[in-house]
């Protein structure tokens, strides 16, 4: 080999080596607390966790996480191939490969969920109601034709990846949670409209704090009556991705406009309360009754389904059925409810050109919002017995 011909051969060389060495830093830097682990199939119930950690060991400001993506060490992965699922693996990397052809890119294939682990005063984590999120993850993918997944498997899932991240748990006393977000979504080629036949199933975990931030206050909720949430015998009632995506822009201008919350109304006859944005919609009555709207086109609430419990075993009488939107101004106390906000208190509803004024527009949590409320934080972090069965120790 001629001496300027080995000079280009080993400038190549370097050139490859220099390639390899900056590109492994730069992936190094983009997960700087996180060890790389082969990402080995096996069984959920034996898949080891990275150290034995305890929760509130990573050294973030606990009381003032908010509710944002925050990176943590892995997530778990499974998937679905010739006709059946995968084992699943912890992944440590926070991004995914993904087909340009996959469905949920094109036909919206993607459905989630939203669930809470919490530390509780003897030390313990728990998750709260797992077993409802498997059921109604499934009753999502159903709809959409995409393949269930086992609910055991499910619940396991979910324990197995908080142990995993369980230096993330924020600890007792904070006022914060770890938040699991399970996606499932269609990752097969597909150009025709068909399901795909592969899929993911992903369960991602965020520390979080309020979804509000400082805490729980009355908001102003405006009514959207220009745009529709669901269609009648749509997918309202599934966590489908495409649901929130067409919440964006009313959310938006309603935030822009001075209102924190958005409700909507019924899209047939646009009389009847729906639910907020991201949330179910529940009221008290000055007699007393807890009353939630009824349609086939409203996310079964695992929060409001707790609330209704937990209503009930106090002695009040709960009524789920239509509610006229004119009814919302003799309402005592309105509240929004879900995963992530639990309970946010509503003082005004501003519907077209009225503004009703709940018990007066006071500014004070209502009494009975306030008892739901704490009791069900007191079940999810530990410190009330669990009568109903609700939380899963990790």
């Amino acid at each position: 080999m001629g001496s300027v011909n080995l000079w280009r051969f080993s400038s190549h060389i370097l050139l490859l080596i220099g390639f390899f060495t900056t590109t492994n830093v730069l992936c190094f830097q983009q997960l700087p607390s996180r060890s790389i682990r082969p990402k080995t199939a096996c069984s959920v119930s034996s898949l080891s966790v990275s150290g034995n950690y305890v929760p509130g060991a990573q050294n973030l400001d606990w009381t003032n996480l908010g509710f944002q993506f925050r990176a943590t060490r892995s997530h778990i992965k499974f998937e679905y191939k010739d006709g059946h699922w995968g084992e699943g693996e912890f992944v440590n990397e926070p991004y995914i490969k993904t087909h340009i052809a996959a469905t949920a890119l094109h036909y919206g294939q993607a459905v989630f969920e939203g669930l809470k682990a919490m530390s509780a005063p003897d030390g313990s984590v728990r998750l709260f109601r797992p077993d409802e999120n498997a059921k109604r993850i499934n009753h999502s993918a159903a709809r959409i034709l995409m393949p269930t997944f086992p609910e055991e498997k499910f619940v396991e899932a979910c324990r197995k990846v908080v142990q995993d991240n369980m230096d993330f748990v924020p600890p007792y006393g904070t006022g914060g949670s770890l938040y699991l977000r399970p996606v499932l979504y269609g990752s097969g080629p597909r150009i025709g409209l068909q399901p795909s036949d592969e899929y993911t199933l992903l369960i991602m975990v965020i520390p979080v704090g309020d979804y509000y931030k400082g805490g729980v206050s009355p908001v102003t909720a405006v009514v959207i009556d220009n745009y529709d949430r669901a269609a009648p015998r749509g997918v309202g009632d599934c966590k489908v991705a495409g649901n929130y995506a067409a919440d964006m822009l009313p959310n938006i201008l309603a935030k822009k406009k001075g209102f924190p919350i958005g409700l909507y109304l019924d899209a047939k006859t646009n009389q009847f309360v729906e639910e907020f944005s991201t949330s179910n919609f529940l009221g008290i009555t000055k007699q007393g009754v807890y009353r939630t709207p009824a349609s086939p086109t409203i996310l079964n609430s695992i929060t409001n389904k707790s609330l209704m419990a937990l209503a009930e075993n106090q002695g009040m009488l709960v009524d789920r059925s239509p509610i006229p939107i004119e009814d919302v101004k003799d309402f005592a106390e309105v509240a929004a409810c879900g995963t992530a906000v639990v309970l946010t208190p509503i003082n005004k509803v501003v519907y077209k050109d009225q503004v009703f004024n709940i018990n007066g527009g006071t500014t004070e949590i209502g009494q009975v919002t306030q008892q739901l409320y704490t009791r069900i934080r007191a079940i999810q972090y530990g410190e009330e017995e669990d009568i109903f069965g609700w939380t899963f120790k990790v």
